[in-house]
């Protein structure tokens, strides 16, 4: 049966870590993906990278169906703007920033590629939200932040307030 997972919160050091190529498909990477899928949908997000679960592995869980049993599992995702992209603006959350929503622009026309739990090889053209998210998560898995979108002065709010929160706890 699958576990919650432990999300780490910005400012972690441990959420700039790149995460590592997934050379090995077997039964512990499907446990992690479950885990990471209850954590997910615990927590009411969209989206869960394994690096914000502290597993430095290039792992994605999503689920953008409104009700919510459509998951999503990228292994080792990539992506590429295509040509014809134009910048997409959307009210982007993170799991990692509790409490901190901003607009970011990311481009709207991708070619992802990644791998299913089996090790077997996939390509799509994702579109709305689904490009959105897949971006976020992949920027996860890159040890990028939305935070890093956003100014300077900003992004320092954002932090004293987590460690402010993290303190009283």
């Amino acid at each position: 049966m699958a576990k919650k997972l432990k999300i780490l919160i910005f400012p972690d050091p441990r959420l700039r870590k790149v995460a590592k190529k997934v050379i090995k498909f077997d039964k512990s990477l499907e446990i992690l993906a479950n885990d990471m899928l209850k954590t997910m949908y615990e927590a009411n997000g969209i989206g869960l990278a394994a690096t914000q679960v502290d597993f430095h592995v290039r792992l994605v869980v999503m689920d953008i169906s409104e009700d919510r049993n459509d998951p999503k599992i990228f292994v080792n995702p990539m992506y590429q703007v295509l040509d014809n992209y134009k910048l997409y603006e959307f009210e982007e959350g993170c799991l990692s920033i509790p409490g901190f929503n901003e607009i970011i622009s990311r481009p709207d026309k991708i070619e992802l590629t990644w791998q299913d739990l089996t090790g077997k090889e996939h390509k799509d053209y994702p579109e709305g939200l689904l490009t959105v998210c897949i971006q976020h998560e992949i920027d996860h898995l890159d040890g990028k932040l939305m935070v890093d979108y956003v100014s300077a002065l900003k992004r320092d709010r954002v932090r004293k307030r987590l460690l402010k929160e993290l303190n009283r706890k």
